[in-house]
């Protein structure tokens, strides 16, 4: 099937159709990675920052049992501060999230297309597509459409327009089609309309807690110094007041994981039992997304194997 694919590509780039009869400005065929028997992820975040919030502790916990993620930012950050902007905070704002992915064990790729400004195109949703097929997604996860920010809703937007094109043969020729669609995944957010988070799977994150809050730390134009609505008084120069904000940002990330574990109780102790599910302390859940493939009870404990 893949052979065919590719000469058929081939052929009609060969005669100068691809782009015309698909509108997809066609070029080189990049190549998918294969499968080597585990599971391979790929999260979206609007900003350099988000995918590694929503990834974090369950990211790091796949890379550990040898699983293959990876975190992309869809825009570059460069007007994510209250102090600078433009090229050098996109600079600075990609070396922290390369560093994160390090710490994590993940893979990461930043999108140079300006913060603020991502809008769900079809050249973008090619892009999308494009990534999901080239990591061969058995997993993809971005946060819900009903945001407060546009880059955020319009990421959720394009995640989910690609849901089935990554199946679509002759959609975006430039990666070849997914055999399989990938289960799309919510993370979970404050907002109640039209409708609130529902978590279908929850995951203790309780084992990584502790290095996975050292990866996050790293980011910090956007933790410590508050990003676009921060303050000089944030982070001062003082180190000993640096010290207090690091402190004071890292309880707040780990209350961030500790309220999902109350929040989604009952869905821990579905998948670990009553008297390990009450124990949890720190966790991540994920709504199963309507578009993409759906699945029972028994294919998410696979797809979370911890």
């Amino acid at each position: 099937m893949r052979r065919r694919w590719g000469l058929l590509v081939m052929a009609l780039a060969m005669a100068g159709g691809v782009g015309m009869m698909l509108g997809t400005g066609a070029g080189r065929a990049e190549a998918q990675v294969p499968s080597d028997g585990k599971l391979r992820i790929i999260i979206f975040g609007a900003h350099p920052d988000d995918a590694e919030y929503f990834g974090a502790g369950v990211a790091m916990k796949w890379a550990k049992a040898g699983h293959h993620v990876k975190l992309v930012s869809s825009t570059n950050g460069d007007v994510g501060h209250w102090l600078m902007a433009g090229g050098p905070l996109a600079a600075r704002r990609r070396a922290e999230v390369l560093e994160v992915g390090r710490r994590l064990g993940v893979s990461t790729e930043v999108l140079d297309i300006h913060d603020g400004e991502i809008l769900p195109t079809l050249d973008n949703r090619r892009t999308f597509t494009r990534l999901i097929r080239q990591w061969n997604a058995d997993i993809v996860i971005t946060n819900r459409p009903n945001d407060y920010h546009p880059d955020h809703r319009y990421t959720s937007m394009l995640v989910q327009d690609s849901a089935y094109m990554v199946t679509v043969p002759f959609f975006g020729l430039d990666a070849p089609p997914l055999k399989k669609n990938p289960v799309f995944l919510y993370t979970p957010d404050r907002f109640k309309k039209p409708n609130p988070f529902t978590a279908d799977v929850a995951v203790s994150i309780d084992d990584v807690i502790e290095p996975a809050l050292d990866a996050l730390l790293v980011m910090e134009s956007q933790i410590h110094e508050g990003g676009a609505n921060g303050n000089a008084g944030l982070y001062p120069s003082d180190e000993a007041a640096k010290q207090r904000r690091r402190e004071q940002v890292r309880k707040g990330l780990a209350g961030r994981y500790a309220r999902n574990a109350e929040n989604f109780r009952d869905v821990l102790v579905k998948f670990y039992g009553e008297e390990q599910g009450k124990k949890v302390r720190y966790a991540q859940a994920f709504e199963v997304c309507e578009d993409g493939r759906q699945p029972g009870q028994e294919e998410l404990k696979a797809l979370f194997p911890f």
